[in-house]
């Protein structure tokens, strides 16, 4: 959202938007603040306050919006600058100078936790080194002084008439940095909102005041997403249920996902950070937090990044609760939450589940910000769904970022152990508490069309896959094609595609077959379903062939309670059909839905009819043959019959 574009034009939150706005729209009055002025004292201009930063200290800089520009271009600018000084920070809007050619042109040393495009070219030239561990564990480290802290550097609100001012919209590592420093300079701007929460810090605690006139930094997404980033972002929206409780994050795919959530009910957010993308779901009271489990019904968080009505929105709104970093992302608050959702973009996976979320094409880009926290906190949540997300290939197409080895050089930012449900373009997999053969499998499943056979092949070459393997589906998971369907007494049950992975769950469905079934089902005595079986019944091409399951419970571990599928006769156009449904699950209306949603999908494929070869005793699944279609024909033949029914 650009800096002019006001969201939604209607509703509480545009109405107070507009009011506060007008607050703080052009310079500062020229007639001084008296609440400003009563902390005179405390006054002076941003070079007079940089001159008190000795030679060889610590200087922390504020956070994401509320970069403290002028304090730190003053601090570029001192001349000479005092030797052996530091910076450290987080992200950063400004905080290191650039010349035309797009180089780092800064005085001093940088420590850096997250590198964005404030930071790649001081990191290329080695002007700032990266540190690669969670935002969440630096007040700690702070504190106890392993992270040295000598000077702040922050931004803050106008201070109110107890002298209390606001960390405004970022408060993450600022009370920690503040609460260590000997030195304490803030920015004091009238345009930084007052945010509620955890937030506050009196005047006493602060060693000079910088009055500056500018707006809050703005930060907007790309207008467009493109195509590979909407179908991630539909793919997550399709596993996020009413309830949820969510962790937004900057990366374009979260804030494209919530898009997608405009049907669901009762959202929350728990959050490191929060952007623009709230605002749609606050307006249609979507995201209410009725069902979060701490801190219920508010917005907690922080810091915020985004365009000034966000900003006017969360001035003085006890919705939100900003609080520390370490405090939003404690490991018994984040599982304690209702169906806790985090949502991490990575840019490397290999196929043991190893993520690399922090080096894009051999270079340090993002950071781990405080991803391992909301992961497993998510995963330990009631209902919590820990997702990685990723392009399936690099930006211009020519290399799998679904690999069988992370590159050299590529770090294992997020460990295979704790890596649940991995998203691309192609589709979702689930790999926790799998087995390496099943999650190789998963994630070829879901790598680009193009690079699965060869990713195949090498997979078995390392032995993750065995000999007696195949690779059928080369299309992307239509999740288009997913079916909740109600049957008699009120179960519901997810119909959907089979997949390569299902071939366990099917054979756990043929064990809990009686002897009968299993015998009209495979026209012989089975004891065992051998892997080819199992296969034949799952890994499907989707061309001449098709397969769906009925699956019961939550996506990451569902049981398969029926099995159908399609085989098509190039010479007809007919298509042979065959069921398994688990006794538990019949009579019930299932065979019918599954019949139904295979004659949709073979609609599409321009098929002429279904084919069904069955026992002649077997009066159930005749009967669910010639429902099929108006047009039927039987024919008998022995012990058999088949069954004919023309669309």
């Amino acid at each position: 959202m650009s800096a002019d574009q006001s969201g939604p034009a209607t509703g509480w939150i545009a109405r107070a938007a507009q009011s506060l706005r007008a607050r703080f729209v052009g310079p500062v009055a020229e007639a001084p603040d008296p609440l400003l002025q009563a902390h005179a004292a405390k006054l002076c201009s941003a070079p007079e306050a940089v001159a008190h930063i000795r030679h060889g200290e610590h200087v922390f800089v504020g956070t994401a919006c509320a970069t403290p520009r002028a304090l730190v271009q003053a601090l570029e600018a001192r001349s000479p600058p005092p030797g052996d000084v530091e910076l450290l920070h987080f992200l950063t809007d400004h905080a290191v100078p650039h010349d035309e050619l797009g180089q780092a042109t800064t005085a001093y040393r940088h420590r850096c936790f997250f590198v964005g495009s404030d930071l790649r070219a001081a990191v290329r030239q080695g002007l700032a080194e990266y540190v690669p561990m969670s935002i969440a564990r630096v007040p700690q480290l702070i504190a106890n002084g392993r992270i040295p802290v000598d000077v702040a550097l922050i931004q803050v609100s106008m201070p109110d008439a107890f002298g209390y001012v606001s960390l405004g919209v970022s408060v993450d590592i600022a009370p920690a940095a503040v609460a260590r420093a000997r030195l304490v300079i803030a920015e004091v701007n009238p345009a930084m909102p007052r945010t509620m929460g955890r937030s506050m810090l009196h005047v006493d605690e602060i060693d000079w005041l910088v009055p500056v006139a500018t707006p809050v930094i703005e930060y907007q997404h790309d207008a467009l997403p493109g195509a590979v980033l909407e179908q991630i972002a539909r793919y997550i929206g399709s596993i996020i249920e009413d309830g949820s409780t969510l962790q937004i994050g900057l990366g374009r795919v979260t804030n494209e996902a919530l898009k997608y959530l405009a049907d669901r009910n009762d959202l929350g957010i728990h959050s490191d950070v929060v952007t623009d993308a709230i605002v749609p779901l606050l307006e249609r009271g979507i995201l209410n937090g009725r069902r979060k489990t701490d801190q219920r019904g508010q917005i907690v968080t922080s810091f915020a990044m985004g365009s000034r009505p966000l900003y006017d929105l969360v001035d003085r709104n006890p919705l939100f609760s900003f609080q520390p970093i370490d405090e939003v992302c404690r490991p018994s608050v984040i599982a304690a939450q209702h169906r806790m959702v985090s949502v991490t973009q990575a840019f490397a996976i290999d196929l043991s589940g190893q993520v690399c979320a922090d080096q894009l094409d051999g270079e340090y880009y993002s950071g781990l910000a405080a991803q391992a926290e909301f992961l497993r906190g998510a995963s330990r949540s009631p209902g919590g769904k820990p997702i990685i997300c990723l392009a399936s290939t690099d930006a211009d197409g020519a290399a799998s970022r679904i690999r069988v080895r992370l590159l050299p050089g590529e770090g294992a930012t997020i460990a295979r152990s704790d890596v649940h449900f991995v998203v691309t373009e192609y589709g979702i997999a689930y790999l926790f508490g799998k087995s390496m053969r099943e999650r190789a499998i998963a994630l070829i499943e879901i790598a680009h069309p193009r690079f699965r056979p060869e990713l195949f092949e090498q997979a078995q070459a390392l032995g993750l896959l065995p000999a007696g393997q195949t690779l059928k589906n080369l299309r992307a998971y239509p999740v288009q094609e997913e079916e909740t369907v109600t049957l008699a007494g009120g179960r519901q049950l997810l119909l959907r595609p089979a997949t390569a992975n299902d071939a366990a769950a099917i054979r756990e469905l043929f064990h809990s077959l009686p002897e009968r079934d299993v015998y009209t089902r495979f026209f012989r005595k089975l004891r065992s379903l051998s892997d080819q079986d199992a296969q034949r019944l799952c890994n499907l091409n989707f061309e001449t062939e098709a397969g769906f399951v009925a699956a019961s419970g939550p996506r990451e571990n569902p049981q398969i309670v029926a099995q159908c599928c399609y085989f098509i006769d190039p010479s007809t156009n007919l298509a042979e059909t065959a069921f398994i449904v688990s006794p538990d699950w019949q009579r019930c209306g299932l065979g019918k839905a599954l019949q139904a949603h295979m004659a949709r999908d073979a609609a599409r494929r321009r098929v002429r009819g279904f084919v069904a070869e069955i026992m002649a005793s077997n009066d159930a699944m005749i009967r669910l043959a010639k429902a099929a279609s108006p047009n039927v024909n039987t024919e008998h033949s022995g012990s058999t019959v088949r069954i004919t029914a023309l669309f």
